[in-house]
């Protein structure tokens, strides 16, 4: 185990959303426990906070390795438009959020020398250096990050839209790009959005660190091309994966479980789109009509949204879906399922996703193949890398953001993933040899994260600030 200080003291700032939250509260989990650092973990509370977040906030409170303090719900309505997109959203309540964190911040004891935000706090970086902190920054994935990095000089040579170009947009010793894969703020360089990234890319810039949640088997192309190539700023990059939430065995007891419980091994396709991925009516059908077409054991979870309350969702499937398949597979329609647990499950043999990283690094550590269905924000860049340079995850043709996917190519989709063929062994042997390897990482001595001479330099400004 590496040690350090006891009496160093960090602060993490999490944006709001389960999926920052839980994967930021498990940074701060391995910096104590693994470094023996006192954190304080700052998380924005939004007004209409979903019970996930809720959820999460309280388990972690309860584990009590960390200091968790909630900041109030910051008031963008003068800022944003109510149907402003979630990265504008997101970047504006965290630049809002400043005075009332440099305010907290001022309180504590011992005094801080590191914070770390994720990439929609990087506006916190102001408060760092007014506190002569050091200041890190904390994304999922590599080739997204490398992306916001290197943003500003694609805006000076790329003309027109991104998503119009002929060619795929290159990053300097990257994976690549398609125009159809680029992140959400990028396809229209006119919106306001596109101007909050820019923004983004250069506040990234001025970070003492970065830090993603891969380790270094996941995307090494891309982590050794940020490490050496000058056009990424210089910064030191730190792969401190796989950062998950562990499976929860007491109290996991339900139909699900036990239903799982009494399937084949690796039999069962689990399809889930996340916390905030939905599908339209259609698209619900053609999914139901491809699970039902394959003839395949599955878990189905659907979510609705604000905006779909009074809908049943059951409504748009095929009519005597149910019955039909009822000896195959189920339907879920609550707003949380335990997805650790059932990913870890030995029947689960696929999983369909949104793609959203958490989740993937979930189901790598599961050893579970993927059918990627990317929806938003880096999904599709995600899917990119996972299907095409790992070769663990296979895609619709279309992209589910700009149409509907076919019964027949769903049904395709899973039995290329579930299916005892070469190209479904050699995607299950892959699979298995990057669980491996994220264990690795994951075990102690294996787990790179900040080296320690950067917390001897964090103490030595508490010392001299401490004097002052």
């Amino acid at each position: 185990m590496a040690t350090s200080n006891p009496q160093t003291h960090v602060v993490i700032v999490s944006s709001p959303q389960v999926g920052h939250i839980v994967c930021n509260l498990e940074l701060g989990n391995r910096l104590v426990v693994d470094h023996n650092l006192h954190v304080t973990f700052f998380v924005v509370a939004e007004s209409n906070a979903s019970t996930g977040e809720s959820e999460t906030i309280q388990s972690a409170r309860a584990q009590n390795l960390l200091d968790i303090i909630q900041l109030p719900p910051v008031d963008i309505s003068g800022e944003v438009e109510p149907n402003s997109p979630i990265f504008t959203t997101l970047t504006t309540i965290m630049r809002e959020t400043n005075p009332l964190l440099r305010s907290a911040i001022s309180a504590l004891k011992p005094r801080p020398t590191a914070l770390f935000v994720d990439i929609f706090g990087t506006a916190a970086l102001d408060v760092a250096e007014e506190f002569h902190m050091l200041k890190y920054v904390f994304v999922t994935t590599a080739l997204p990050l490398a992306l916001a990095v290197y943003i500003n000089i694609l805006d000076k040579e790329v003309e027109g839209e991104y998503v119009d170009q002929k060619e795929p947009l290159r990053l300097p010793g990257c994976m690549p790009v398609r125009p159809d894969d680029v992140v959400d703020p990028l396809m229209n360089r006119t919106k306001h959005e596109y101007r909050v990234f820019l923004q983004v890319g250069l506040e990234i810039r001025r970070s003492d660190g970065l830090m993603v949640n891969m380790w270094e088997d996941l995307d090494t192309k891309t982590l050794k091309a940020m490490r050496e190539e000058e056009c990424y700023g210089s910064l030191p990059v730190y792969a401190v994966g796989p950062l998950f939430r562990p499976v929860e065995q007491s109290g996991l007891k339900s139909e699900l479980l036990d239903w799982l419980d009494e399937q084949p091994v690796e039999s069962v396709i689990y399809v889930s789109f996340g916390v905030s991925g939905k599908l339209s009516a259609q698209q619900i059908t053609e999914l139901a009509w491809g699970l039902e077409l394959s003839q395949k054991r599955f878990v189905l979870v659907l979510r609705s949204n604000n905006k779909d309350k009074g809908i049943n969702l059951l409504d748009y499937l095929p009519d005597g879906f149910l019955e039909r398949t009822h000896k195959l597979g189920l339907v879920v329609t609550a707003d949380w399922v335990p997805q650790s647990a059932i990913l870890g499950h030995g029947s689960v043999g696929g999983f369909l996703s949104h793609f959203g990283w958490n989740s993937v690094v979930e189901s790598i550590i599961s050893g579970v193949p993927m059918i990627a269905w990317p929806l938003y924000a880096e999904h599709k860049m995600n899917a990119a890398l996972l299907a095409e340079e790992l070769r663990v995850a296979v895609r619709p043709k279309i992209a589910p953001t700009k149409g509907v996917v076919g019964r027949e190519e769903i049904e395709m989709m899973i039995r290329k993933v579930m299916e005892d063929h070469e190209e479904g062994k050699a995607m299950r042997a892959r699979i298995k040899e990057l669980k491996n390897s994220g264990e690795k990482a994951w075990a102690k001595g294996g787990w790179t994260i900040l080296p320690l001479h950067i917390f001897s330099e964090a103490n030595s400004i508490a010392d001299s600030l401490a004097k002052r």
